[in-house]
């Protein structure tokens, strides 16, 4: 692997999880909403990737791979039910339905994709870096 292609790797890693993170603050922001007047609760997003090879290599070895985001989808798992009949979203038992967000399994995943966007930003600095020394190395 190229040092330009630890770029392209890096890149695609943090552009994933960038959109993994959007997914989970959009959860959490919906994590204690009601059914809207159509009767349906926010359903949690997930993001779910997919390996990317990055080109071909000149000297036949593996190419790269990276990831990409191949699709985002809604939990299927059931609203959390709460009998309040004094609530204006109540239906005609007097449950109100609030969305599928789990909030600790988003703080973790989260923490997770924060951690990874930071760990490939980390990468790129360290590759920009060991470039500026081989290209010092020259200069003398």
């Amino acid at each position: 692997m190229s040092m330009f292609q630890i770029f392209d790797v890096s890149g695609s890693a943090v552009s994933a999880q960038s959109q993994r993170l959007n997914a989970v603050a959009s959860n959490l922001a919906n994590a204690d909403t009601v059914a809207g007047p159509d009767g349906q609760a926010y359903k949690a997003r997930q993001v779910v990737f997919q390996t990317v090879l990055m080109g071909e290599t000149a000297d036949g070895a593996s190419p790269a791979a990276g990831v990409r985001v191949s699709t985002v989808r809604e939990d299927d798992s059931p609203g959390r039910r709460v009998h309040d009949p004094k609530h204006p979203a109540a239906d005609a038992q007097g449950y109100v339905t609030y969305s599928n967000v789990n909030p600790v399994e988003e703080m973790v995943n989260m923490i997770s994709a924060s951690r990874s966007y930071q760990n490939n930003i980390e990468v790129m600095n360290t590759a920009k870096s060991l470039l500026l020394k081989t290209l010092q190395l020259g200069q003398s």
